[in-house]
Order: C-alpha cells, then structure tokens, then sequence
C-alpha cells in the first residue's frame, strides 16, 4: 500500500510516517497542502492522510482536487475540529473517511488498511505461487514451509510480483509500488533489491526476467 501523509506538525507527520513504514507500507510525507497536490497529482496512492488546517493549501482544497481528478485514492482527513457540521464539511468535499484529533494510533492504522482495501480491487490477504506463501497481514513469508526473513523492500518486491499473477512488471512500476518519492529513477534499486530476493527464495528461482521488459512470477 502506498501512503501520503500530510500534516504541518512535522513531528507527527513523521511518527504516523514510521508507524506506517513498520506495516510494510510505501510513505511518502509533506508538510503543505500545495506540496500535497503536486504529489497527488503525479502519483498513485491508495491513501491520503490529510490534515486539514495546512499552509499554502487548506486541506479542504486538496481533499476537493484529489476527488475532482478520479483515479482510486482515498482520503482519510484529520482535524482538530471534531463538530457535527465540521465532519460533514470534510465528507461532503470528498473525504472518504474523518479522525477527530487527538486519535489513537492503532484506530488510525486500522482505518488506513479498511481505506486501502477501498482502493483497489479486492485481493486475498494471504497470496501464494510456486511453494511461496506471502501473508499481508502477518508481514509473513515463506517458501515450501521455510520462513523468508525478508526486508519491507524485498517484502514490497514479492507482494507485487504475486499480485501480477504472472504479468510482466516493470522496474518503474515497481519503483512506483515500493520506494517513496525520493528514490533516483535511474538508481539500481530494483535490480539489487531483486537479486537480494532471489537468494533468499532459493532454487528453483521463481522470478522470470524478461530484459529491458520486467519481471514475472
């Protein structure tokens, strides 16, 4: 799952960040609403957290852009004002979901994930091919019943290729899926990342490379 996390309190802007992160999730964090519509407009998130009381943009503004351009991204909009008339507000102008401040964080991450299975079509939470079994809500992996100890990016890698149900998957979608925004599109991340993934699948070597194309399960 991809997540953009927008709040001007940079220090809890950053915990919800790594707290995501911890749940195998792709963050990407800014601190205004025109930093946040830029990015919105660019790339594909499954989930927006959004405060509503930003600079440069009121997140009322974002929330009514992000909805305007269509496309699967849900909106789960924070605010410290927690009247009847302010949560309707933030429905009405698109928001698919509305935390009252201060929250706990496990209600927070559990209406991330219930937004996230929102956005796209809907898929097993236990994914398996060729011996390997990829549980998404465990953050488990294991091949011919031998667990993988794998990174959240070898993790994001193999969630991907299993999900692609044997379609050819592109380094840049890939880069999309599982880095953050400031990833180099030209670095070799993919590729060392993949080779890392291999190894500890083990042989028979389940990913197909297709040069110049991608690769496939």
């Amino acid at each position: 799952m991809r997540v953009l996390v927008v709040d001007d309190e940079q220090s809890l802007a950053e915990l919800i960040a790594r707290g995501l992160e911890r749940q195998g999730m792709t963050v990407d964090v800014v601190f205004r609403g025109d930093e946040a519509d830029e990015l919105l407009a660019v790339n594909d998130y499954d989930v927006v957290v959004l405060d509503r009381d930003l600079p440069g943009l009121h997140g009322d503004e974002v929330a009514r852009r992000c909805t305007a351009r269509g496309g699967c991204t849900r909106v789960l909009m924070l605010t410290a004002a927690t009247t009847l008339a302010d949560r309707v507000a933030g429905l009405e102008l698109g928001a698919d979901d509305y935390l009252p401040k201060p929250f706990e964080y496990p209600e927070l991450l559990a209406r991330v994930r219930a937004l996230g299975r929102r956005s796209a079509p809907a898929a097993p939470p236990v994914l398996g091919h060729d011996g390997i079994v990829l549980d998404t809500n465990r953050l488990m992996a294991t091949r011919d019943g031998r667990p993988l100890d794998l990174t959240p990016k070898e993790f994001g890698l193999l969630e991907v290729l299993l999900r692609a149900d044997g379609r050819l998957v592109s380094a840049e979608e890939l880069l999309e899926k599982v880095w953050d925004v400031n990833v180099d599109p030209f670095t070799s991340a993919v590729r060392v990342t993949m080779s890392k993934l291999r190894r500890k699948l083990g042989e028979p070597d389940p990913i197909r490379t297709v040069p110049g194309k991608g690769y496939a399960l």
